[in-house]
């Protein structure tokens, strides 16, 4: 029997399309390789940073990581490789890192996180969802005088930023030392756990009659002329009027249809732990110098760091773990960690911030929906309004202006 969509990948992006196109009353198919309890998506951070807080690729990023690298608290690492794309990422990264472009992308990302938060408040509101939604604010913790005097100038508005001296970081942060400089709370932004949000997601979505094929990996794209006419699984084949790719930063299905996106697996790590209650940080942290978040969660802190470019090792690598501890012990006091579960995993950047989403050039019932790196807890549920939008309304993507505005096929 033909399915109506096929959404290939069960991460958040995928799951999210489901539910609103499931609301727009389609019927969808989910395939996933895993069981959706243990995707990349689960090792996020949880927080939701559209607001404020500059994206990966922002004026003074090569020399500050440079800095960062001969103090040995640098978060990222590249492994050399034979991989000329990675090259060319990193050269279109360089060039997407100035002032124009950051501009730009901010405007974007408040567009689209607006989206997002207003949807995740009608989640638990309208849909009775539990998933830690906090709108309390992210909190910047600087280390170097120079970037918090940085950011300082650019806090004119007192309804949407409030700076903090270093006695007044201490209340919402009681773990740091007096190295810090300052801090600056991002009041627009908020976070969630992602475990907890992808469980509600597939319940709901099972409940509401939503097909998932767990456990089944896509190994092939067949195609005729300009449409694709099936796929096929390692234990079945199926059809569908459209199918979307939304399988992170595993992209070789997409080069199946001749596909080379600029787009990079970023390796990072998370560590989940329990601890005092009364040192937990009050809302999501960043220390912005670092690259470290720690989140709070209902029982949990979750803390989240490096980025790795150029690896293919799908193993937590103990010296970066120790890295983070290390970096992060320089600006607070020891703390106890209890049933530590350590997590690593890949996601899909590209060098300009802006996601893969739209139909693809050449077959016009193939829909990519993948890039989000760090960002997918954020942007998600923007990401599935539009998916959604694309197939009941707009049907191509010239006629969408979220692709046109958002959409790397047009942004890159």
């Amino acid at each position: 029997m033909k399915k109506d969509i096929i959404i290939v990948g069960g991460g958040i992006i995928g799951l999210m399309s489901a539910y609103s196109l499931c609301r727009s009353g389609r019927s969808v198919t989910i395939i996933d390789k895993g069981d959706i309890t243990n995707g990349t998506s689960f090792g996020n951070a949880g927080m939701l940073s559209a607001f404020g807080k500059n994206p990966l690729s922002n004026p003074g990023v090569l020399l500050d990581t440079l800095k960062l690298m001969l103090k040995g608290e640098s978060p990222v690492n590249f492994h050399p490789t034979l991989d000329l794309n990675l090259y060319k990422w990193l050269w279109n990264f360089a060039i997407s890192s100035n002032k124009a472009r950051l501009k730009k992308t901010l405007i974007l990302f408040e567009r689209y996180g607006r989206i997002s938060l207003d949807m995740y408040s009608s989640m638990t509101q309208d849909d009775k969802m539990d998933f830690h939604f906090c709108q309390d604010g992210l909190l910047m913790i600087y280390t170097e005088q120079k970037s918090f005097d940085k950011k300082v100038r650019l806090c004119r508005d007192n309804t949407k930023y409030e700076v903090f001296t270093k006695q007044k970081t201490k209340e919402y942060m009681p773990l740091v030392n007096d190295k810090i400089i300052g801090s600056i709370l991002l009041k627009e932004n908020g976070h969630l756990d992602p475990a907890l949000l992808m469980n509600e997601l597939k319940t709901y979505l099972l409940n509401k009659g939503i097909e998932m094929l767990l456990d089944e990996e896509v190994q092939r794209l067949e195609y005729k002329q300009n449409k694709i006419t099936k796929i096929h699984t390692q234990k079945m084949t199926y059809e569908a009027d459209t199918f979307i790719l939304s399988t992170g930063a595993d992209d070789s299905l997409s080069r199946q249809v001749k596909n080379n996106f600029l787009m990079t697996p970023a390796k990072g790590y998370s560590i989940t732990f329990e601890m005092k209650e009364e040192l937990k940080p009050k809302t999501s942290t960043l220390f912005a110098d670092l690259f470290v978040a720690m989140t709070p969660r209902k029982n949990t802190v979750r803390m989240t760091s490096k980025l790795e470019l150029g690896s293919a090792n799908p193993n937590i690598v103990k010296k970066q773990i120790d890295s983070i501890y290390e970096n992060l012990a320089l600006y607070t006091h020891s703390f106890e960690k209890e049933n530590i579960v350590e997590w690593t995993g890949f996601r899909p950047l590209t060098p300009d911030d802006m996601p893969i989403i739209g139909y693809d050039e050449n077959y016009t019932n193939l829909i990519h929906a993948t890039g989000l790196g760090w960002l997918g807890i954020t942007f998600a549920p923007a990401i599935g309004k539009i998916m959604s939008d694309l197939i009941t309304k707009d049907k191509d993507n010239k006629s969408n202006l979220d692709v046109l505005l958002f959409s790397a096929f047009y942004q890159g």
